[in-house]
């Protein structure tokens, strides 16, 4: 019985975006060195079921939430051709546009977190540094 790839394990590209997207910082080039995940609960934790998942949870996470996400993110951005528009015709510029992506953004992020079962990384405001995390 062969795995489709969507329920294969995650690429080392789609680690990177679903650490980016958890707020955690870069894991780097291997065990070396004093920084990561392996100083800190949380960091493990992503590590672990970033390798770990069942077949369906990998195909979910892709398919769902790593796919939405690069959908928001590369909207945030693009927002800006409309940032010099106050008024065109009929058409009236959203002001809280870049604002209101953000925070659909962030959303989206919060919600991968809790489908791994993470606390949100220090870039999403979490306290995964500091905190053991009891599971």
């Amino acid at each position: 019985m062969s795995q489709s790839a969507a329920s294969l394990p995650f690429t080392d590209a789609e680690k990177v975006d679903i650490r980016r997207f958890c707020g955690y910082p870069v894991y780097g080039a291997g065990p070396a060195g004093f920084q990561g995940y392996r100083f800190f609960q949380a960091y493990g934790l992503l590590e672990f079921r970033m390798n770990n998942l069942a077949p369906a949870e990998y195909a979910t996470a892709r398919a769902v939430y790593l796919a939405a996400l690069r959908a928001l993110e590369a909207e945030i951005p693009a927002s800006a051709n409309d940032l010099d528009t106050a008024e065109a015709g009929p058409w009236v510029r959203n002001p809280k546009e870049l604002e209101e992506r953000k925070a659909l953004f962030r959303t989206w992020r919060l919600a991968l977190c809790g489908f791994l079962g993470l606390p949100p990384g220090p870039a999403l405001g979490g306290d995964a540094l500091g905190r053991a995390l009891i599971i």
